[in-house]
Parts: C-alpha cells; sequence; structure tokens
C-alpha cells in the first residue's frame, strides 16, 4: 500500500484520521447568555448614565467569550499523533483504546481513578476514550478524553498504531 493521497484528496487531508471540537451545545449558549443579560438588568436597575449601558456592554461579550473557551478544545488523530488541545501523544505508546459511554466514563473518573491519569473531561459530552498507555518512562497510566464520537475516535487511533507497527518492526530488523 503505498503513502500516497486518493484522487482528490489533499496530503494534509489524508494524515487526519479523526478530527473534532468539544463545542458546547446551543442550550448552554443560551442559558448562559441569558443568565448574563439577566445579570446586566439587575446591576442597571433603572440607572441612567453609565450603569445603564456598562453592564450589558461588559457581562454580554465576557460571557460569549468565556463560553467559547470553554468549547475551544479540539480532539484528532494527525500524523500517527493522538492531539487533544496542545497535548500530543504518539500512536505508538498506545497500547488499547476503550470507548466509554456514560456509565463507563463515571466508573473510570469516580472513587477509585488513578492520580496520574491525564484527563480532558466535558460534562456535557456523555462519551469518552480511555487510551491506556505502554510507555515505561511515563508514569501516566491512561488517558481519559471527552468526545461525542468514542468508538470512531478508538478505531483512528487504532488503526494509526497499526498502520506504524510494520514500519516499527522492520527498522528493528538487521540488514
Amino acid at each position: 500500500m503505498s503513502p500516497s493521497p486518493s484522487a482528490g484528496q489533499s496530503p494534509a487531508t489524508d494524515r487526519t484520521a479523526y478530527a473534532e471540537r468539544l463545542d458546547l451545545p446551543w442550550w448552554l449558549w443560551l442559558a448562559g447568555l441569558v443568565a448574563a443579560a439577566l445579570l446586566a438588568v439587575e446591576i442597571w436597575m433603572g440607572a441612567s448614565g453609565v450603569r445603564a449601558w456598562l453592564p450589558f456592554a461588559v457581562l454580554l461579550p465576557a460571557t460569549a467569550a468565556g463560553l467559547w473557551w470553554l468549547g475551544r478544545i479540539r480532539v484528532a488523530v494527525v500524523d500517527a499523533e493522538l492531539r487533544v488541545d496542545d497535548a500530543r501523544l504518539p500512536v505508538r505508546f498506545v497500547a488499547d483504546v476503550v470507548p466509554l459511554d456514560t456509565a463507563g466514563r463515571r466508573e473510570v473518573l469516580g472513587v477509585g481513578a488513578d492520580p496520574l491519569a491525564f484527563v480532558v473531561q466535558r460534562p456535557w459530552i456523555g462519551g469518552a476514550v480511555q487510551v491506556v498507555l505502554d510507555d515505561p518512562a511515563d508514569p501516566t497510566p491512561f488517558w481519559v478524553v471527552s468526545t461525542r464520537h468514542p468508538v470512531e475516535l478508538a478505531e483512528a487511533v487504532l488503526s494509526a498504531r497499526d498502520a506504524l507497527r510494520p514500519a516499527d518492526r522492520s527498522a528493528g530488523e538487521p540488514s
């Protein structure tokens, strides 16, 4: 199998096996902006001058910026790496990937959770994956990453890892 991209695809899109942004659902945007507007009305309370417009001019954009910031995390499998925001995990260190539903995520992150685990969890997203690591030099036993499509992310990570394995074996063989 050649590493060349399929017809009609650029090499950059061919290397991205999975991509997702963990943004907020519309109802959280609505609830946040309504709460900010109510707080601005409470501060205003019929006053004149600067107190009439300043709460709206400050609170609504600040709330929108905060809501955007909460949904900024990107999860991707690109160039034989699992990328979660700024964190990078080469797939050669992945032992296994377990897709988790809401109950499974709760169990993994519950009372008996490992404090050394790397966790990127968003409570408004039900699914997650647990990426079990095989790196003796790293004290992190596993990653838990929220995702709306746990099975697809798990398959993408495992496919990227398995595609790397023949190259690792041939590089280690004596010539």
